[in-house]
């Protein structure tokens, strides 16, 4: 008779036969820099995250580093909103200030600077603007000159999430032409339009003013469709593929990382992390475990990184317990 559970006799047994393990270099922490000083705003929709003005941050880059998490992912809150989202390329904006400071101070940190027009619109869409309609080929040139900016600053990593058509190549070709060839783009090829984000609109000041955003992201329905959004991007010259949300979504990384050889980073969204917090607050589940499982679980479906906001307390956790 076969039996299984041989393997899982002991502890040390288990580990033995373990297929997948969390590691701290997989992880990426997401961090929000916001115009101002002294500031250090507490999220009340995502406990233990906070928004840090420049001269703030080095409190949670100390922290980062003391985890041993080498890559971070920077999201820019600015003091001025406008239609065409100028912030986001402006050279001395909020995220290419923060990009300079930790390359200054922290240079072995990977830093992937999120290329977006969302937090810097008066409308909060992650495009231009026209009658009520996001509009596609007007709004990439100013995600390209966005990568550019990031990219001149010190960003070591470009991501694009407004899930504009072709936005890839443009910036690709813009990066290009800039002398800024080696630098990677991680493109969130499977966004979809999910509710699992709200805690990050209140953390990015990034709702939109109308509407929705289900014209440009995904439908939460659609598991082959991210297929050909990641086919796209690949062809146009992305680096990395981005799925988002991870947990609801790990049938997409599934399928994602069996068609295509590429590292697949999951993006373990806002609203996943609150959940997890609101029922360990309330003593409803063990937060450790549960977080742990998860993690293993976007590693089980094919995900080489994890982004989340847990990865502080995931990387003391796998120096406890050796996950």
């Amino acid at each position: 008779m076969e039996r299984m559970r041989r393997l899982r006799k002991t502890e040390n047994i288990r580990r033995m036969v373990r297929e997948n393990h969390i590691r701290k270099d997989e992880l990426i922490y997401p961090i929000f820099v916001i115009e101002g000083e002294n500031i250090c705003n507490p999220i009340p929709s995502m406990p233990g995250i906070c928004q840090y003005s420049i001269d703030r941050l080095k409190e949670e880059m100390d922290r980062v580093v003391d985890a041993g998490i080498l890559s971070v992912l920077l999201f820019g809150i600015p003091a001025h909103k406008d239609e065409v989202g100028s912030g986001a390329y402006d050279e001395n904006g909020i995220t290419q200030k923060a990009i300079r400071f930790i390359k200054e101070n922290y240079s072995d940190i990977v830093v992937i600077a999120d290329v977006c027009l969302c937090e810097y619109t008066s409308h909060g869409h992650c495009g231009l603007v026209k009658d009520g309609t996001i509009l596609n080929d007007e709004t990439l040139p100013l995600l390209a000159k966005a990568a550019v900016s990031y990219a001149r600053a010190g960003a070591d990593i470009v991501a694009p999430s407004d899930m504009m058509d072709g936005r890839v190549k443009a910036i690709r070709e813009s990066l290009d032409k800039e002398g800024f060839n080696d630098i990677p783009i991680m493109s969130y090829s499977a966004k979809f339009a999910s509710c699992y984000y709200s805690p990050f609109r209140d953390a990015a000041h990034s709702a939109p003013g109308f509407g929705d955003r289900k014209t440009y992201q995904m439908d939460t329905a659609n598991g082959r469709e991210a297929l050909r959004e990641v086919e796209q991007d690949l062809a146009e010259g992305a680096d990395f593929i981005i799925a988002k949300p991870a947990l609801g979504y790990m049938d997409v990384i599934k399928d994602i990382s069996t068609h295509f050889n590429m590292p697949i980073a999951a993006y373990n969204v806002s609203g996943e992390y609150s959940m997890v917090k609101a029922a360990a607050m309330q003593g409803w589940i063990d937060e450790k475990k549960m977080v742990m499982e998860n993690m293993v679980g976007l590693k089980r479906a094919g995900a080489k990184m994890i982004i989340t906001y847990h990865a502080l307390d995931v990387a003391g956790w796998i120096d406890e317990d050796n996950f």
